[in-house]
């Protein structure tokens, strides 16, 4: 698509409707082309919150989005920068998960599992072909076209994606969702288009039996697994599936990436283009069991985890059930926001010696021990604490992200963000009516959300010296969710109870 004039304003093209969904810096929202009467989903990303990190990956994603034309691709048809927004307008999909879609169906079969996997390997074979490896693919990011039946998959979500040159493998950062990684990006080797392939197998072990074939909660065990390459096909379910099939999975979730399946390759695997001869038809009612709770479960995990995060979503570095959040209408459409929510994982911020070809990852420990994790959570908090206690502003907003939102008695009841209402406080009340504060942290209790994220929930102690000499106490409960950007944790969010007296006689007790 020829880019857009220079002078091309969104509004002189699209008429904006209802809202879709929302994330950290952007909204989507239906739009209806003029010139046309078609719909389309407009993701508008407000340009001024951005970093310049974050600029460029935006710039990467739309980039990585125009080149790709394929009818199992969500398609982006129009990027328009303006001076404080960015417009990215890409397909209306209105049929939902695919996942989701399965379970609904009267009848599912080996067969149909083939049919779905032939879509998603020819996006993917598309992107390989195109020299983009997308990175985080997973059930959330497989769409249905529409409601209608037998409606074309789409692949939809590139915000992860990368460009490479030919088969290139290089150490590109640390990204994907935990049961979708390769070996390869845990043992942090170089990698390239495998990655893909091995997330494919993992997609299609599912969708034969509706449960992963690596799971454990804990994330250490369940990354032992993956390297290993461990999994199984266990009895009774696995009885019922051809040997065709497992022969497939067993070359995508190949360990050695160069020895794994490619796409094309896998295209012409006679599971998938021999499907009528090959693939079973009988109904598989224990796999649309098993994937509706395993779907529950992906859900639930989402839904606690934004909740969590008190409507602040974390940007582009680390996501709920992984990056894509999927807002329902009304009318059962659905789209994809590609730069907020949970459990997808990304740290590139990796040092690289160019001359001698080393990647350097000291800054990129990805399975540290939790409990040193959670230790360094509870130091950061007692850091911020103590700014407050002396009153030093500079070193509270180093601490704190530059969007921190906070529920706390002196907003009454509001959701406040930004830093201009804590600095009022720094300005004119805290360290100004006390001789001496000090504040203990009691029965801290730490949530690590993976690696780069964590929320902290303890009773705060506040003891103080008034200027007459007289000695205080008081407390009040706090919860804060901390983000690690750039190797530095931020805090996010917080919540603190209304147990704490008024600030003329406690300021030490406010943030």
């Amino acid at each position: 698509m020829a880019a857009p004039a220079a002078c091309t304003r969104f509004s002189d093209n699209y008429d904006l409707k209802e809202e879709l969904g929302k994330g950290a810096f952007s909204v989507v929202r239906r739009c209806v082309q003029k010139s046309t009467g078609l719909e389309f989903a407009a993701k508008i990303i407000n340009t001024k919150k951005l970093s310049a990190r974050d600029f460029q990956k935006l710039e990467r994603e739309a980039r990585i989005c125009r080149k790709l034309q394929h009818p199992n691709i969500v398609r982006l048809h129009d990027s328009i920068q303006e001076e404080n927004f960015h417009y990215l307008v890409f397909d209306l999909v209105t049929g939902g998960e695919l996942f989701e879609d399965i379970v609904a169906r009267e009848f599912y079969s080996e067969a149909d599992a083939s049919h779905c996997i032939q879509q998603i390997l020819e996006s993917v074979n598309h992107c390989h072909t195109n020299g983009v490896v997308h990175r985080d693919l997973k059930p959330e990011n497989l769409l249905l076209a529409s409601k209608a039946k037998g409606a074309a998959v789409k692949l939809a979500d590139f915000g992860l994606a990368i460009e490479v040159q030919g088969e290139q493998h290089a150490w590109f950062g640390f990204a994907g969702t935990p049961g979708y990684l390769s070996p390869e990006v845990l043992k942090k080797e170089p990698y390239g288009k495998p990655v893909d392939i091995w997330a494919c197998g993992v997609i299609l072990y599912i969708l034969l039996v509706g449960y992963p074939p690596f799971w454990d909660e804990d994330q250490h065990r369940l990354y032992a697994q993956i390297k290993a390459g461990a999994y199984d096909y266990p009895s009774p379910e696995w009885d019922t599936v051809t040997p065709e099939a497992k022969n497939l999975i067993n070359q995508m979730l190949t360990v050695n990436p160069s020895k794994r399946i490619t796409a094309s390759e896998a295209l012409k695997h006679p599971w998938i283009c021999q499907r009528e001869r090959v693939a079973s038809v009988a109904h598989r009612q224990e796999t649309v069991d098993c994937l509706k709770k395993f779907n529950a479960r992906r859900k639930l995990k989402g839904a606690i985890l934004t909740t969590m995060l008190a409507t602040r979503n974390f940007s582009s570095k680390y996501d709920v059930q992984g990056r894509s959040i999927i807002t329902k209408k009304g009318d059962g459409s659905q789209v994809k926001e590609s730069t907020d929510s949970s459990t997808t994982l990304e740290d590139d911020d990796i040092k690289e010696d160019k001359s001698k070809g080393v990647v350097d990852r000291s800054s990129t420990v990805i399975a540290k021990d939790p409990e040193a994790r959670k230790q360094e959570v509870i130091k950061m908090t007692e850091q911020l604490l103590e700014a407050i206690n002396v009153g030093d502003y500079e070193a509270y907003t180093k601490i704190c992200d530059p969007h921190l939102t906070a529920f706390e008695p002196e907003a009454l009841g509001n959701l406040v963000e930004g830093m201009d209402f804590h600095k009022f406080y720094f300005d004119n009340v805290v360290g100004k009516n006390c001789k001496a504060v000090n504040t203990t942290i009691l029965n801290p209790t730490v949530h690590l959300l993976g690696d780069d994220a964590a929320c902290i929930a303890h009773v705060r102690l506040t003891q103080y010296m008034d200027k007459q000499g007289a000695a205080h106490s008081s407390q009040c409960e706090e919860t804060r969710i901390w983000h690690k950007r750039d190797n530095k944790w931020q805090n996010v969010h917080f919540h603190r109870s209304s147990n704490s007296p008024p600030f003329t006689f406690a300021p030490s007790a406010h943030k």
